[in-house]
């Protein structure tokens, strides 16, 4: 089959053709906002890593248990770029996939993926349930809390991190940002 590049509707239709809860698309979106906010920091091409950040987890609701390997058939049949496709599949290294991040856009999905879940979780413990107002020093100290969103997984996002080179802390701001930017979207 022809690879074509994707379009952000052909992506979002995809989206919606495999996932019908409410949490994982706001999931979705939330890594797509953090996705397009670290290309634009970084000067690489928004739209792919956004839709990259959309498309992470296609497979999830649907089939659990092939997360990464169902996404990579489904987009092969979809036609999708090669380079798409080993990205999103690598998000689920050592979990779900033998397939380790190299790129610096692999990297960054890999290192957000969880975060997102933890920033989320922080600013709806907020007063205000809203990331208007959510501080890094906040997630942080939620950060330490292990029984706090207890099933975000810190070891992935140390390990993206590291792989990253960079501090915690400017990761989870990374990441508030990119998230505030469709915070009415994700209802934070």
């Amino acid at each position: 089959m022809q690879t074509h590049k994707p379009t952000y509707e052909e992506a979002v239709s995809l989206l919606k053709e495999f996932n019908q809860n409410e949490s994982l698309l706001k999931h979705a979106y939330s890594v797509e906002a953090v996705m397009r906010y670290a290309a634009r920091k970084a000067g690489e091409d928004e739209e792919k890593w956004g839709i990259i950040g959309l498309v992470h987890d296609l497979d999830y609701e649907l089939f659990p248990e092939e997360h990464c390997a169902k996404t990579k058939k489904i987009l092969e049949e979809q036609g999708w770029p090669p380079e798409y496709i080993r990205a999103v599949v690598s998000h689920g290294w050592e979990m779900y996939s033998e397939v380790e991040p190299q790129s610096y856009l692999e990297k960054v999905l890999y290192a957000v993926d969880e975060l997102t879940g933890l920033v989320s979780a922080a600013a709806l413990i907020r007063p205000s349930k809203s990331l208007a107002d959510l501080e890094v020093k906040s997630v942080m100290k939620k950060w330490k809390d292990k029984s706090f969103a207890a099933g975000v997984n810190r070891q992935v996002i140390e390990k993206g991190v590291s792989m990253l080179g960079v501090e915690i802390k400017e990761l989870v701001a990374d990441v508030i940002a990119g998230m505030r930017e469709v915070a009415d979207k994700i209802g934070l």
